[in-house]
Formats: structure tokens, sequence, C-alpha cells
């Protein structure tokens, strides 16, 4: 759904660590204003960014500066999905799914974040890593790279207290599911870092209608396993419909949780 009133703020793209943050405030805001469930993805990666440049500024990185471009790049390329997305333009495919996604009812906050995460992790990821230097210099990244994903994996960790507070049916989700931070980090750690990581290797090089086709090729796929995360299998559907029934609150009250 289009809406001409999405902050304008975010047409124009990042420059700086503050600025991204600025921007997802932005969206963050808009999305409790009209009760949009994009916010949900939005606010839990406003903690993120919040938390790296935390990071920065306590040197933990072997090159802020670096580490910064990174993740203004990375950054970059959710912000102007959203703005494509909310403009009649056509962002990557794995990210339309994920933002068709929050116009349906049915999907839990778990599925959500997923989705999010899908299109920006195992996508953007590695895009990004691959934009911020040149193919010489990848490897010197990568210990910087390991380090951002750490940062990710201790916050992404802490949303299992905020989705108890939105499901009072948490004990079924452990059961079907097992622990819902071993779930998240699996899916966004373990499996998409080292993916991210290894598509920056081979993107590295290409250039001009190269490179594009590979990322086409990749979104292609990204956006194929979007479907698995919306549609499990007939058991776990019935398991995920039944929390959704419980989860309380609007969907301002849910994005005021994570973040």
């Amino acid at each position: 759904m289009v809406d001409k009133n999405f902050p304008a703020s975010i047409a124009i793209p990042a420059k700086t660590i503050d600025e991204v943050i600025d921007q997802l405030t932005d969206i963050v805001e808009w999305s409790k204003a009209n009760s949009s469930r994009q916010g949900y993805f939005a606010a839990l990666y406003r903690k993120v960014t919040i938390q790296v440049k935390k990071g920065i500024q306590d040197g933990i990185f072997d090159d802020g500066a670096r580490m910064e471009r990174l993740d203004v790049i990375f950054a970059n390329r959710y912000i102007h999905a959203c703005y494509q997305y909310q403009s009649s333009r056509r962002p990557t495919l794995s990210w339309v799914r994920a933002f068709d996604a929050t116009e349906h009812w049915w999907p839990i906050v778990l599925q959500h974040l997923l989705m999010g995460m899908n299109a920006h992790i195992n996508l953007d990821l590695g895009i990004a890593a691959a934009e911020t230097v040149p193919p010489e210099d990848l490897q010197h990244l990568k210990g910087d790279f390991d380090k951002i994903n750490q940062v990710l994996a201790s916050l992404v960790g802490g949303v299992q207290d905020e989705l108890a507070e939105i499901w009072p049916v948490f004990g079924i989700l452990s059961r079907f599911l097992g622990n819902v931070q071993t779930a998240i980090i699996n899916f966004s750690m373990e499996n998409a870092r080292d993916g991210a990581w290894s598509f920056a290797e081979a993107l590295s090089p290409l250039t001009g209608e190269v490179r594009e086709q590979a990322i086409a090729e990749k979104d292609a796929m990204f956006a194929a396993f979007s479907d698995v995360i919306m549609h499990p299998g007939l058991t776990l559907s019935i398991v995920l419909k039944i929390i959704r029934l419980g989860e309380l609150g609007t969907v301002p009250g849910r994005i005021r949780i994570l973040a």
C-alpha cells in the first residue's frame, strides 16, 4: 500500500550513522502513526544500528570509519527499499515480499522479523560489503564483518523477552520451534553470515551488468525462500495461527515493545 505521507527524509540516502538512525526513527514513528507492520523490523533494526554506533565509539572494530561506511551502505539499501515501495517503485523482490507481508493480518511478529532479515541479511549484507571496499581490500574487512554480526546476535537474542510480552502463548512456540532466541540467531547469524560473506566475495570483482545479474539471481533465490517463512508447512502453519490469535495489543503497541 502506497502512502504519500511516508517520511520524505528517507528519499535522500544517509551519509552518516546518525542520519541512518534518524531515518529509521522516522520510519518507526510513521509506522506507529499508521499502524503499519513495517515498523516491526524497523524498530529492531534501529536498535541494532544504535548498538553498532556504540561499538564504533567504544573502538571494538579494527577500523571505525570503515565500519560506519559499511553500516551506512547497508542501511541505505533497506531505507531506499522502503522509499521505493511507498512511492510505487519496485525494490528488490525479496523486499517486495517482505513489505507485501506487512499488509496481511495472519503472519506473526516473528515472521515479519524473519522476512526482513531474509531480505536484508541474506541479500543486502553481501552487496553492502562488496561496495564498502575495493576487491583487493575485501579480506581486510572480514574481521570487522564478523564483529558486526556478533553485535547483531547479542542484540537480536534479546528480542525473546519482547516477543514474550506480545505472545501469551509463548510456551506453544517454544515447544514447536524450540528456543526463540536460538531460532532467530541461527537464522540471521549462523546460516546467513557465511552466505553473505561468500556472496560479497563472489560479487566484489564483478562490475556493470554482470554484477547486476548476480544480484538479481540471488534476489530471486531469497524471494523464493520467503515462501518458506510465510508458509512453513501445515503443522507449523496451524501453530503459527494459534500464536497469532493469541498475540496481544495493537500494531503500534507491538512496535513500541520492539523499539
